[in-house]
């Protein structure tokens, strides 16, 4: 078995775990802020009761009731949803590792953007993670935190810093894959550090006869709302590495602004509806998000290269051996790669034409190939090839 084989299947499994239990995590959230926001008082309901719901699924009725902080008595089996959130965060600290720790000369570091080594990438990125986390924690918890707005602009220039240092330290992929496990610590960290043990300590108060500490309730939901509305932003960031449009523009980072803006609004418009609120008091969040998607589209249209001279073959399969062939051969000389990546043979002219729609978007309108440009392919090798690629239509 080579390292190369055992790796694909470390990625394989990590990745379909870190699929499931994301799955489990998103659908609890989006269920109980939808949950939340669709109780209602309620005739006869008990003491302490701060709304019910019915709600009908799978030809079953449910009818679920909300304590304004937790009944008198709790019962052992009591559930916590807690793992999905752990889990999500350890199946993708586990990707992170396996992806772009172990392959960072091919994946994480781009020698034009900025020549690092190893080990000071891997560092880079674990301090990053950390930091996120505490500057994040500190702004909750001053003043700042007492005001909605003022908090959300914070958090949203907090990410924007963390994009742009991404940006002009990583690779286009390295950059917005670790935008995402910087929101995405951001909001496991929120499940571990502060919602469950508040949780936690309001119960222990209550089964104690205690007056619970009520603030404890508001930062634990205060934090949870934050988590509900990063979640559309941070799943586009975890499956950015299959669209170059975005990891290999220019500006990144202000693609990363958009995607915060449209999943924000999103998210707002359903929770708004969720709510029953009047659709005239939350109508703008959709024409919002789709003004950002207009603008995002119009960054990253593709350029032209059509009317460029004309490109002899011969110097196509010229740039392709020194700059592609590498991997994407019968027989790849790349050290990692048994063969070549999803099977895309890129060594003769009939290749190059078959996946000429490929090689345009991951080569010619991106950087993204070849990995970490570490062949060193110049913009007047990739213009080329654009031309070349045009002139076959």
């Amino acid at each position: 078995m080579t390292f190369a084989f055992a790796m694909d299947w470390l990625n394989l499994l990590f990745r379909w775990a870190h699929v499931i239990v994301g799955i489990g995590w998103i659908g609890t959230s989006f269920y109980f802020i939808a949950l939340d926001l669709s109780l209602r008082k309620r005739e006869g309901m008990k003491e302490g009761v701060a709304g019910t719901a019915w709600e009908v699924h799978g030809g079953g009725f449910y009818h679920v009731e909300k304590y304004t902080v937790a009944p008198k008595e709790l019962p052992d089996d009591l559930i916590w949803y807690k793992w999905e959130a752990y889990l999500t965060w350890v199946t993708g600290f586990a990707l992170l590792v396996v992806m772009y720790y172990f392959n960072a000369s091919a994946y994480l570091i781009d020698p034009s953007v900025l020549p690092l080594r190893p080990l000071d990438a891997v560092a880079i990125s674990v301090i990053s993670l950390v930091a996120g986390w505490v500057i994040y924690d500190q702004l909750c918890k001053s003043p700042i935190g007492k005001n909605t707005p003022l908090l959300a602009f914070c958090v949203f220039v907090l990410i924007m810093a963390a994009a742009f240092m991404f940006t002009h330290v990583y690779s286009g992929r390295g950059a917005l894959i670790h935008v995402g496990a910087f929101v995405g610590t951001i909001m496991a960290v929120n499940v571990f550090g502060i919602i469950i043990p508040n949780q936690k300590k309001i119960a222990a108060s209550l089964m104690a006869g205690e007056a619970p500490d009520p603030a404890l309730g508001a930062m634990g939901k205060q934090r949870s709302v934050h988590n509900n509305y990063l979640t559309l932003p941070v799943l586009l960031m975890m499956v950015s590495n299959h669209y170059p449009m975005l990891t290999g523009h220019p500006h990144a980072w202000l693609l990363v602004a958009l995607i915060l803006l449209i999943g924000g609004m999103v998210r707002h418009f359903l929770n708004r509806h969720d709510a029953g609120d009047p659709i005239a008091k939350f109508w703008w969040a959709l024409p919002t998000a789709a003004a950002g998607t207009l603008v995002a589209i119009i960054m990253t249209a593709p350029r032209d290269y059509s009317g460029g001279d004309l490109v002899a073959d011969a110097r196509v399969i010229e740039i392709s051996q020194a700059h592609c062939a590498t991997c994407h051969a019968a027989a790849p000389t790349y050290d990692g790669f048994d063969e070549a990546p999803k099977g895309i043979e890129l060594e003769t002219v009939e290749h190059l034409r078959r996946y000429a729609d490929l090689v345009m978007a991951q080569a010619v309108q991106s950087d993204a190939m070849p990995l970490g440009n570490e062949t060193g392919m110049t913009q007047e090798e990739r213009d080329l090839l654009g031309t070349w690629i045009a002139q076959q239509k």
